[in-house]
């Protein structure tokens, strides 16, 4: 494999030591979904990983997809998607009755990819807009929102084309 693979592998062996897991871990924590032997040949840039798979692990590991990829490879003409990473600490520290859907949706999405690390949540860009039609804002007003509520950081805020 070449030195793409490797270093695609490289991300994914960061992202799962970054969780605490070693690779008999994953296929624990993912019921045997993962082997071990195969996340490993990932990790080495031994095994082609195809795109489903890569997306599939990064649903698993709960980060996005472009987290997994390695730099320097986003197509020329394309943005970069924003990443929305919830700040789960301080959605603790905010009043039940302001952040009560935030906090039930985050809760259940950690509890659908088994992510109880308690500190951060990215979630997908459908998510926000999900939870706009929720808060019965656009996703703009609702990330302003969460920005003030210091929940998001502010880069998450939408480059803004003058």
């Amino acid at each position: 494999m070449g030195d793409y693979a490797k270093a695609l592998g490289g991300k994914l062996r960061a992202i799962r030591q970054q969780q605490g897991l070693s690779l008999h871990g994953v296929e624990q924590k993912s019921g045997g979904r993962w082997k071990a032997v195969v996340v490993g040949s990932y990790e080495r840039g031994d095994r082609a990983v195809t795109v489903q798979k890569l997306a599939e692990l990064a649903d698993f590991y709960g980060v996005p997809v472009a987290e997994l990829l390695p730099e320097g490879r986003v197509p020329s003409g394309a943005e970069p998607a924003t990443k929305v990473v919830i700040n789960l600490e301080r959605l603790q520290q905010l009043p039940a009755e302001k952040v009560g859907p935030l906090a039930r949706y985050a809760a259940t999405i950690q509890s659908q990819r088994g992510d109880y690390n308690g500190k951060v949540l990215s979630i997908r860009t459908e998510d926000l807009r999900s939870l706009a039609i929720i808060y019965d804002m656009s996703p703009g007003e609702l990330t302003e929102q969460l920005i003030d509520w210091g929940v998001l950081p502010p880069e998450a805020r939408p480059a803004r084309e003058d």
